[in-house]
């Protein structure tokens, strides 16, 4: 049996093969705590998925690495840079993508790395993703990772052991993660560190227990004050790795909404629970749909109940692009990210060439974003984000893409559709560039959902399961009802001064309800030229777009 402390010098240089058992354990821990990770949303909106975002970037490099043989150090870190690339999804994705890419750098054509390399790789590694921000913003996972390094540079120059260096690295980590929300104030109202800066101590802390050869629980800030911590199934592996997205109704008397909200958010994620005491729409991404339909039959009769494998849906996704060469044509396309049946029926009839699937809680990859890009036919192509998790993702893509790849950062479905209505198929890229980044600047957007946990934002108490109101991104009202939420945030979006407003009808919302909505709209300012649309959307209810 080796000691502990001989484990540690026998790593006095750390190889390809380490490299590669560091990947695999810091994916394991995170994996291990990734919807705590999730849980960790500044806003209490159901679209938290920093840690299932770095847990998806991570398994695709490690998918990389897995094609690279040999035990080079250098070799291996490229092939994990590579796949972190192609894989990334979400801001967080992009930011550790970067990451990952700085480390590449350091450790390029050397077969092991000792302590003081293994520092400069941190420190490399930070610095890339520092740069790949246009504006960085502290008290984020780039503090974690720059604070993290230093302490690892400093370790190095005293003592050159890898272990030594890493446990530096780590313990430094967790005191800048704890220190994130004195940094953004958002975060120490909502009672939360900063979720990336926690996926990536996590990966660190997996790192350092290949070193250690210790299986140590991982140290969660203290300053956490998240109630919902949902445990991960164990049957989870990276062959499925999206689950079954599972719907129904549950139709009874006197039905407990909160209670039966709870029960299926502890077995799930990207769960939303609405209705009222007769009748409850259940919608949730599960790996254990049959769970679902054992929790909601204790409460009353199961109607129209679907269960869709997302793992299918996303091989079948990319099946498709393989399937043909593309074809390209002259002229200018549009490729945007939508979900929701309506809206993507919405943006086919604007024109767009294709729609990937993604938004809120299911984020597309780069890999995603250009084969779509790639395939939709034409040699140059606008991309459109419509979501603010999406926007770093999309720009990323620009360099991968074997086309002319352009992106309008639209952060909304709403910007979206109106950047859509300005594209004119006959003008050039320049042209349609500015025109529908003008368009999408003139829209203000109301998405209106239900909290997903209690928290305070900018002063507001919010409490879980309330009512909420976002304007253009920004939490601002909340209540009981979703109509008068809805009003509220278009008094506040200043109505009454513009001429259109578009309602989009979430899944659980009938058409009624939404014509309800805009016939009240239409009680408080008459003017208004209203339409609703069903818009098909997960997780909330409305999205409306004011112009």
């Amino acid at each position: 049996m080796i000691s502990h402390d001989k484990l540690v010098r026998r790593l006095r240089v750390v190889s390809g093969t380490d490299l590669r058992q560091m990947l695999a354990m810091g994916a394991a821990i995170l994996e291990e705590n990734v919807e705590m990770v999730n849980s960790l949303n500044v806003f209490p909106v159901p679209d938290g998925d920093t840690g299932t975002n770095m847990l998806l970037t991570v398994q695709s490099a490690l998918d990389e690495v897995s094609k690279t043989s040999g035990d080079d150090f250098g070799a291996v870190a490229q092939s994990a840079a590579h796949g972190s690339l192609m894989g990334a999804r979400g801001n967080s994705g992009v930011i550790l993508s970067q990451l990952f890419r700085g480390i590449a750098k350091v450790a390029d054509a050397r077969k092991t790395l000792g302590g003081p390399e293994v520092a400069l790789a941190l420190k490399e590694g930070a610095n890339t993703a520092y740069r790949g921000i246009g504006k960085p913003v502290e008290g984020t996972i780039l503090t974690v990772a720059r604070e993290a390094a230093d302490a690892a540079v400093a370790a190095s120059q005293l003592d050159g052991d890898v272990g030594n260096v890493l446990r530096k690295a780590v313990e430094a980590g967790r005191q800048s993660l704890e220190r994130t929300p004195e940094l953004l104030p958002a975060l120490k109202d909502a009672g939360v560190v900063d979720a990336g800066g926690q996926g990536y101590l996590l990966l660190l802390e997996g790192i350092l227990m290949v070193v250690t050869g210790e299986r140590i629980p991982p140290v969660i800030s203290p300053v956490q004050k998240v109630q919902r911590v949902v445990p991960v199934v164990e049957e989870v592996t990276a062959s499925m790795e999206y689950g079954y997205c599972t719907e129904l109704l549950v139709r009874g008397e006197a039905l407990p909404i909160d209670e039966i909200r709870r029960r299926v958010e502890a077995s799930g994620s990207s769960a939303m629970v609405v209705g009222e005491s007769d009748l409850v729409h259940i919608h949730v991404h599960t790996y254990q749909p049959g769970e679902i339909l054992n929790v909601a039959g204790q409460y009353g009769m199961l109607e129209k109940i679907k269960v869709e494998n997302m793992q299918l849906q996303h091989t079948a996704y990319l099946s498709s692009f393989k399937s043909q060469e593309p074809v390209k044509v002259d002229g200018v396309g549009v490729v945007t990210v939508a979900v929701g049946g309506g809206l993507t029926r919405v943006f086919r009839d604007l024109g767009a060439a294709a729609a990937v699937a993604g938004g809120q809680s299911m984020n597309p990859s780069i890999e995603e974003l250009v084969h779509g890009a790639d395939h939709a036919g034409y040699a140059r192509v606008i991309l459109l984000p419509n979501n603010p998790n999406v926007v770093m993702t999309a720009q990323q893509a620009i360099a991968l893409a074997e086309i002319d790849l352009k992106v309008v950062p639209t952060r909304t479905l709403c910007e979206g559709i109106a950047a859509m209505v300005a594209f004119n198929p006959s003008v050039e890229v320049e042209s349609n560039l500015a025109a529908m980044a003008e368009a999408a600047a003139a829209v203000r957007t109301v998405e209106v959902t239900r909290a997903v946990r209690t928290t305070r934002f900018n002063g507001m108490q919010v409490e879980e399961g309330q009512a909420i109101g976002l304007l253009d991104g920004t939490l601002v009202e909340s209540g009981n009802s979703l109509e008068e939420v809805a009003l509220g945030v278009l008094e506040r979006a200043g109505v009454a001064e513009r001429e259109v407003v578009t309602i989009y009808y979430g899944e659980g919302v009938m058409a009624q309800e939404g014509e309800r909505l805009a016939a009240s709209l239409g009680d408080r300012w008459s003017h208004i030229e209203c339409q609703v649309v069903e818009g098909g959307q997960p997780h909330y209810p409305y999205l409306i777009s004011v112009e």
